[in-house]
C-alpha cells in the first residue's frame, strides 16, 4: 500500500470529539479579545486565586534545585503520603501511599484509569448526562460507552434499576460522578450505598470521579462510594486533584487512588507518557491538601450564593425545568419547552442551535447539551462574578421572552 493510501491521522485519534467546554470557552475569550461583551459560562473553573499560601509554597519550590530535577513517576512521597491523609481526613477512605498515583491533572487521571483496565470491546455504564471526557477516554482505551440516562425529572440521578437493565456480559466498569459535571446532582448516601452495594455484586469495577467533593450545598452531602460500600475497594478506582477545592485548575495536579497492582500498572504507563507531573506544581498541591479547608469554604460560599441567583432567574422563562444543582458549580436547565419557538426570527430545534442563538444575538457563551448526551439541554457554570452572571442571565432571560 503506497504512502497515499494511508491515512495521514489515524482513524483512533481522528475520532475525537474536540472537548466542547473548552471550544465554547475558547471562541467566548476570542470574542472577548476583538472587543465583544461577551459573558462566557462554559468554563468549568474558579474565579479566584489560588490561596496565597499556595503560591508561597509555589515561589520557594522554585528557587530550590532539588525540584529541577525528575522525581518518581507516581509523585513525589511527601505528596503520595499527605494524599492518603487527606483521603481519611475527607472521606474516611484509609488507604496507603502505594496506593496513589499522581497525574498531570484529573483529566490525565480519567484517562489512566481507563486505559489501565480496559480491553477493547469491554463496556462501561456512563450515567448521562455527562462530562465530555469520559466518553472520548473510554473509547481512546478501546472501550465502549454505555449512555444510562436519568433527565431532569430523576434529578440528572440513575437509579440501579437502569444501570442493571444496561449490564451485559461485555460490561467491565461503571463510572460514577457525585457531585457531577455538568448537571450538579449529587447522590445521598444512601443511593451512592445502593449502586456501590449493586456494582460489588455484579463484579465489575467503579471508577469514581470526585472532584468537586469539597462543593455541595443546603444539606447535600458528599460520599466516597468506597467508603459507603468498603467490599469495592479491590475493584474501585477514585479520581481526584486540587482543581475545584483549591482554584489551582492551572497547577495541573490530579490523582488516582486504587488497589496497588492497577495503581503500580498506570504508573508504568504515565512513566512513558510524561514522567512526572512538574515538581514546582506537586510542591504546591503539598501545600494544598496539607492545609485547612478555610479557602474552599469562602468559594463554596460565593458559589451558593450565585447558585440561588442563577436558579431563581432561569425559572421565570417559560419552558424551562431546572432541578436546584446540590452541588459543584453547574446549572442544567431542560430546554424542550423553548425550543421549536420563533426567537428573534429563528427556530431553533435543538439545544445546539439554541446555544448558538444566543451567543449570536445576546453575546452570551453556554454550552449546548450535545456535548453531555442528549439534546435539550444547556450547561452554564456559575463560576464567574456576580455581576456577570446576573447581567449574562438577564440577556438569556430577554433574548427567551421575545
Amino acid at each position: 500500500m503506497g504512502q497515499g493510501q494511508i491515512g495521514r491521522i489515524s482513524a483512533r485519534i481522528g475520532a475525537i470529539a474536540e472537548s466542547a467546554t473548552l471550544a465554547v470557552d475558547s471562541k467566548a475569550k476570542a470574542l472577548k479579545a476583538a472587543g465583544r461583551p461577551v459573558i462566557g459560562f462554559g468554563a468549568g473553573e474558579p474565579d479566584f486565586p489560588t490561596p496565597d499560601a499556595i503560591v508561597e509554597a509555589a515561589v520557594a519550590a522554585a528557587r530550590d534545585p532539588r525540584n529541577h530535577r525528575y522525581t518518581p513517576a507516581a509523585g513525589l512521597p511527601e505528596l503520595r503520603e499527605a494524599i492518603a491523609a487527606k483521603t481519611l481526613r475527607d472521606s474516611g477512605y484509609g488507604i496507603v501511599p502505594s496506593q496513589v498515583l499522581v497525574t498531570n491533572g484529573g483529566k490525565q487521571a480519567v484517562y489512566e484509569a481507563f486505559a489501565t483496565i480496559l480491553d477493547p470491546g469491554d463496556r462501561v455504564l456512563v450515567p448521562t448526562p455527562y462530562w465530555t471526557t469520559y466518553p472520548e477516554a473510554i473509547r481512546l482505551a478501546g472501550g465502549t460507552p454505555v449512555e444510562v440516562f436519568a433527565g431532569a425529572d430523576a434529578g440528572y440521578k440513575v437509579s440501579v434499576d437502569q444501570l442493571a437493565a444496561a449490564v451485559t456480559a461485555q460490561t467491565k466498569a461503571l463510572l460514577f460522578v457525585s457531585p457531577s459535571n455538568p448537571t450538579g446532582a449529587v447522590y445521598t448516601p444512601e443511593e451512592t450505598a445502593a449502586i456501590g452495594a449493586w456494582a460489588a455484586e455484579a463484579g465489575i469495577w467503579v471508577i469514581a470521579d470526585e472532584i468537586y467533593e469539597h462543593l455541595v450545598y443546603d444539606d447535600a452531602v458528599s460520599t466516597s462510594i468506597v467508603t459507603a460500600t468498603p467490599e469495592l475497594a479491590q475493584r474501585a478506582i477514585v479520581l481526584n486533584g486540587v482543581s475545584k477545592t483549591y482554584a489551582m485548575t492551572g497547577w495541573r495536579v490530579g490523582w488516582m487512588i486504587g488497589p496497588e497492582d492497577a495503581v503500580k500498572a498506570a504508573t508504568n504507563l504515565q512513566s512513558h507518557l510524561t514522567s512526572n507531573v512538574a515538581n514546582v506544581s506537586q510542591r504546591a498541591a503539598l501545600a494544598a491538601v496539607s492545609g485547612d479547608l478555610s479557602a474552599a469554604t469562602a468559594m463554596r460560599a460565593a458559589f451558593d450564593r450565585r447558585r440561588h441567583t442563577i436558579v431563581d432567574m432561569l425559572r421565570t422563562i417559560d419552558g424551562v425545568t431546572l432541578p436546584t444543582p446540590q452541588g459543584a458549580f453547574y446549572a442544567y436547565p431542560d430546554v424542550a419547552g423553548v425550543l421549536g419557538r420563533s426567537l428573534d426570527g429563528a427556530v431553533p430545534t435543538t439545544s445546539a442551535q439554541l446555544a448558538a442563538l444566543i451567543l449570536d444575538r445576546v453575546e452570551v457563551a453556554v454550552v449546548p447539551g450535545e456535548a453531555f448526551g442528549p439534546s435539550g439541554y444547556l450547561r452554564l457554570s456559575y463560576a464567574l462574578s456576580d455581576e456577570d452572571l446576573v447581567e449574562g442571565v438577564g440577556r438569556i432571560v430577554e433574548f427567551l421572552a421575545r
